[in-house]
């Protein structure tokens, strides 16, 4: 069985679900499931509405008529009559959805922030699945919750893998086409969960490794995996080939291509990802898989945005050992802060993290009862794999840089 991860991208509008046909007709897609994300912009759009829901209750109503115009929109170009099923399916999902934010009691922002966001996945899906049968696709719509099973962690959930592994063999069906949706998952008590941001990618994975597929396909807007993201660098190059471990260090570091738990299920099965562009589907695209670390060997830039540079030292010049290093890690994880660089010396320690859910404020409180702390918000940090000098040099330059740090195939940047 093959799996199939379509992007909100490649399902931003009308055009982008006709293409998703022609994808499928030119790749085939017998014995194929397809896992797909949110169509355009429309998680945004979703917290906007969870946004709404605390803080501007005013806001609410048109914030979700907003995401029902959207989708109505794309309703309207692809079926001809209004009386098509597909309306008031996703009538339905709407109803579900304020029905919720109605009745809702929880002050927990990211439970609430997981049953909401959830039904950007639900209706894109709906409606793509009922295109594909008006074009005369078969297919079976599947919903995700009812087979990946996790912990009742909201926004970063953990999967349950021996009751995920006893859904997926009893409830899909290998020979048909089948549709499903991506991020999503649900907790013991059957409330929607989500995987993490960009999490459809691990969804692909999940459903790969327990259905043990013949490879994983992500269709994208680019040709493949590049070394760098041209939004940031210029003359990005294709990687034909990249091995598993190397593709997990880019992941790791943060290459916005590959979600990094969706690497290591693969890998464990020897599965192949393919990473291939929608707009030309019969194109080579990226092979991830056992074998040659990277083909052609240059190097690989990553950069991630808006993260926060603290640099602690002892109040009294006494050294930061292990015991103050393990209380320091036990905050940053008590906080949810993503680490991505750690410095230390004798009486000084610096980490470069992601303050995903705005934690920052109230781990410094704690920090500075024990520290003296500095703290830059908005750095940006770089990282390079397998550096030439040129390309460093290029890279630096004219940049205020904060903190560096080379090991043997890797270079890190932190930047203001």
């Amino acid at each position: 069985m093959k799996i199939f991860k379509f992007g909100g991208a490649s399902v931003k509008d009308a055009k982008g679900v006709k293409n998703v046909v022609k994808v499928l007709e030119t790749v085939g897609y017998d014995n194929t499931l397809l896992v797909v994300s949110a169509m355009g912009k429309t998680t945004n759009a979703l917290e906007e509405v969870i946004k709404n829901y605390f803080q501007n209750k005013d806001e609410l109503q048109s914030s979700i008529q907003e995401v029902k115009k959207y989708h109505n929109e794309i309703l309207l170009e692809l079926f001809e009559k209004e009386s098509h099923p597909v309306f008031w399916k996703v009538d339905g999902l709407f109803a579900e959805l304020s029905s919720f934010l109605g009745r809702n009691k929880s002050p927990n922002y990211n439970f609430v922030y997981d049953q909401v966001i959830g039904f950007g996945e639900l209706i894109s899906t709906t409606i793509i699945s009922q295109y594909l049968l008006e074009t005369g696709i078969k297919n079976t719509w599947l919903d995700v919750r009812n087979f990946i099973k996790t912990d009742a962690t909201y926004r970063d959930a953990n999967v349950d893998w021996e009751s995920t592994q006893q859904n997926i063999n009893e409830g899909v069906n290998k020979g048909l086409l089948n549709i499903t949706q991506g991020f999503l998952g649900s907790d013991p008590n059957n409330f929607t969960t989500t995987l993490g941001r960009e999490g459809s990618d691990y969804t692909a994975a999940i459903f790969a490794y327990c259905l043990n597929a013949e490879s994983v396909t992500i269709w994208k807007d680019v040709p493949g995996v590049l070394n760098a993201d041209p939004r940031y660098f210029e003359n990005a190059r294709l990687l034909n080939q990249i091995s598993y471990t190397e593709a997990i260090e880019l992941a790791f570091y943060g290459a916005s291509v590959i979600h990094p738990k969706t690497l290591q299920p693969l890998q464990r099965k020897e599965i192949p990802l393919y990473v291939k562009s929608f707009i030309n589907p019969t194109g080579a695209g990226t092979s991830v898989s056992k074998g040659q670390d990277l083909e052609p060997k240059v190097p690989c830039f990553i950069v991630k945005k808006d993260q926060v540079l603290i640099s602690l030292s002892s109040l009294d010049f006494s050294f930061i050992v292990e015991e103050n290093i393990s209380e320091i890690f036990k905050l940053l994880h008590d906080h949810r802060m993503k680490v991505d660089v750690i410095q230390n010396s004798a009486i000084s320690f610096s980490v470069c993290a992601d303050n995903k859910f705005n934690n920052l404020k109230d781990l410094l409180n704690i920090l500075k009862a024990k520290f003296k702390v500095d703290c830059e918000e908005g750095v940006s940090l770089y990282t390079v794999r397998h550096a030439t000098q040129d390309s460093l040099e290029e890279l630096e330059n004219g940049k205020d840089i904060l903190l560096k740090q080379r090991l043997q195939n890797t270079v890190q940047l932190v930047t203001r």
